[in-house]
């Protein structure tokens, strides 16, 4: 019996994941009568079996929204969705530049949001499938369009609207990537998506645990901020920008939201405060950050090819660039094109004159910078230049091996991944990273170093990686919207990792053949002065903000990939 076959009484029992499609799915915990799990490859929470629809139709009854009892109460609530809704409007501004157009809410309710946008100048459609709902929401707008239905069935043609708006209801549909590319194709090319819904990776939720009150029958689905990033990327969206979610609220409104759902303690508490606050705190709007994020993202101008860009960078490496460059020349990964990026540093040994024999390879596309000012600065400048939809970094020094590259991707092609290490250790040997021969006291030292750096980045930023200085780092080129660099030297793979973490991704660690080569051949790493820089950074990145909007309001082509480089000769590939 398919999904859509199941009788409306009957609950709905999910058998892949709704993201990635894995079936590797496990049980969580049991919360309001349902069944929550996670899937062990993209992280997505979900409740399965799903409710029945019989049950949804029974929780979306007329008392569904809080403060619905009274006219004041209801006129309460809806000043506070539309101070919500004009603070989404002006985040909306930052991230698009749109000071209007046609825009389209999908689950409008009442329509507060659609009445406080049609009053800043947009033309609305709202979709609602509540007909008392859709009723109510006509009657408040001037000239918005109001249709009672689903999305699927409301027959508003292709290509139409400049922004799409879905807020608290994409946890709620039962299959949100057929959700997400119904929106994509009503947007115009260029057109802006803006997403409002509960984190399962936020500080309430984390710190809740399984009281956390967003776990309700009607919440289908509980992303976090890779999960539905992920769900964005494989419905055709791109530049995807996630921040914490703000609502404006009153304390009033708090309470009736806990007194309707009880969490043990703070139930308890905010009663307790509600006896003692003075009637005028408890009517004040404010704008609270607890359990919510906001997600922006476009649909392109034109649908991405898929490719990879491999940036090598190379300084005085000539000894392995030509055998590296001619492997990657006949490399063949299935389903995608190849992009080469060589950021050559004016190098003193014959490897820029090796990497000119390949300036007109149509594969390649070769920037030749004027002086060396570190591997972290070539590598920004490569990724300024990327155009793929996955990024790899591919040292020139041949310690990595290219036939790790399929399995390296394919995580991220399937949608569980979107930020992948190559893992040095490999298998059960520990210290395979670093053996020179001849040197046991130089290897253990160096392998020592590793595990302390290792242990530090993964207290100070909450993981579990054995190898998170690899430099086999393979990623969505889409992760790196809203981030800016600054590191140059080796510290560059420090930040880079870690800017990636603290915007929500989470790394997939996967062993790879790796040989290191010695000091003698040609190793690059100072062994005093870069552990300091090392530490140093570490430290910088637990503390500094990272504010991808704030970088996108500056620089709206999302180009945002490092800061000012040297000046550097680009040879780009042939048409």
């Amino acid at each position: 019996m398919s999904r859509t076959d199941i009788p409306s009484g009957e609950r709905r029992p999910i058998k892949t994941c709704p993201v990635c499609n894995s079936a590797r799915i496990y049980y969580l915990f049991s919360t309001a009568d349902c069944r929550v799990v996670r899937c062990d490859d993209c992280g997505l929470v979900f409740l399965n079996p799903q409710p029945s629809e019989a049950e949804l139709a029974r929780i979306y009854g007329a008392d569904y929204f809080l403060g619905g009892d009274t006219e004041s109460g209801r006129q309460a609530v809806s000043e506070i969705k539309q101070a919500t809704a004009r603070l989404y409007l002006a985040e909306i501004r930052r991230y698009s530049g749109l000071q209007g157009g046609r825009l389209l809410e999908v689950g409008c309710g009442d329509g507060d949001f659609l009445v406080a946008a049609e009053a800043d100048g947009w033309q609305v459609t709202g979709i609602e499938s509540s007909p008392a709902a859709s009723e109510k929401t006509r009657g408040r707008l001037k000239n918005g369009v109001v249709l009672c239905g689903e999305l699927p069935q409301a027959g508003l043609g292709t290509e139409k609207f400049d922004l799409g708006v879905v807020s608290d209801v994409i946890g709620n549909v039962r299959d949100p990537l057929s959700f997400l590319r119904e929106i994509h194709r009503l947007l115009k090319p260029g057109g802006t998506l803006f997403i409002a819904t509960p984190d399962i990776d936020s500080w309430s939720a984390r710190f809740m645990r399984q009281n956390w009150m967003e776990f309700k029958s009607e919440h289908l689905t509980y992303f976090g901020r890779q999960t539905l990033q992920t769900a964005l990327t494989k419905s055709g969206f791109r530049e995807v920008i996630v921040q914490a979610g703000g609502k404006i609220l009153t304390f009033d409104y708090i309470k009736l939201h806990f007194e309707r759902f009880p969490v043990p303690v703070l139930t308890t508490a905010v009663k307790g405060l509600a006896r003692i606050l003075p009637r005028k705190m408890q009517h004040k709007q404010r704008r609270i950050a607890a359990s919510g994020m906001m997600v922006f993202s476009r649909k392109p101008e034109v649908q991405p090819r898929p490719v990879l860009s491999v940036i090598v960078p190379a300084f005085n490496e000539a000894n392995t660039f030509g055998t590296l460059i001619a492997a990657l020349l006949q490399k063949e990964l299935p389903g995608l094109q190849l992009e080469i990026i060589i950021v050559e540093s004016n190098s003193t040994d014959g490897t820029r004159e090796l990497a000119l024999k390949h300036e007109d390879h149509p594969r390649v596309k070769l920037i030749l910078e004027e002086q060396p000012r570190g591997k972290g600065h070539a590598v920004r400048t490569g990724l300024q230049a990327a155009t793929g939809d996955y990024v790899l970094i591919q040292d020139a020094d041949l310690e990595y091996d290219l036939e790790d590259y399929d399995s390296l991707l394919e995580p991220l092609i399937a949608g569980r991944a979107a930020f992948v290490l190559g893992s040095r250790h490999g298998g059960r040997n520990v210290w395979k990273m670093r053996q020179f021969t001849g040197q046991l006291g130089l290897s253990l030292f160096v392998n020592l170093g590793h595990w302390f750096f290792a242990t530090l980045v993964n207290v100070l930023f909450w993981q579990r990686l054995r190898d998170p200085f690899t430099m086999f780092k393979v990623f969505r080129r889409d992760c790196l919207a809203g981030l800016e660099f600054k590191c140059n030297r080796f510290d560059f793979d420090f930040e880079l990792l870690i800017k990636l973490i603290r915007k929500g991704f989470r790394p997939v660690e996967l062993p790879v053949n790796y040989r290191s080569r010695s000091f003698k051949e040609g190793k690059k790493v100072r062994l005093l002065l870069d552990p300091l820089a090392w530490l140093g950074t570490i430290v910088w990145l637990r503390f500094v903000r990272i504010e991808p909007m704030k970088v996108v309001a500056r620089l709206p082509d999302l180009k945002a990939m490092g800061n000012e480089t040297s000046p550097a000769k680009i040879i780009p590939p042939e048409p």
